[in-house]
């Protein structure tokens, strides 16, 4: 099975696990540890919340302040409109913040938040058969 394990440098990793429990995400204990949390989106996608000092590991690069430069942006598709919503008002409420007026493109809607890290999250409803119709695919 192909799974996706994202690496995500957090100051404080209980904060962090907060906010990502709020957006659904569950605990996976098996890869949990003092200094990283491991939180399931799915059985294909796992986030590793590491301390920095954790993610500094083995990594030579500097590490970038994810609240002043943009590294990465993800993406989170999710079954319904009002289920975006949800989940953008629980993620302000669990410290994260909303970074621009919604997208609603027809066949899309899209409302981006950050995490309290500053890593950008865009929570997404996808009208594929919608898309499909308006692109002729």
């Amino acid at each position: 099975m192909k799974q996706l394990f994202i690496n995500l440098p957090v100051k404080d990793v209980e904060a962090s696990k907060h906010f990502y429990a709020q957006l659904g995400f569950t605990v996976n204990p098996l890869f949990t540890f003092d200094d990283q949390q491991c939180m399931v989106w799915s059985e294909q996608l796992f986030l590793m919340l590491q301390t920095h000092e954790m993610f500094k590991k083995g990594n030579t690069k500097l590490l970038a302040d994810a609240r002043y430069t943009s590294i990465a942006t993800f993406t989170l598709p999710v079954e319904s409109v009002d289920k975006v919503n949800e989940l953008i008002e629980k993620g302000i409420k669990a410290g994260g913040k909303e970074t621009s007026p919604a997208k609603d493109e027809g066949f899309m809607f899209v409302r981006n938040l950050e995490d309290p890290d500053g890593h950008q999250w865009g929570i997404m409803y996808l009208d594929i058969d919608r898309f499909k119709e308006m692109t002729g695919k």
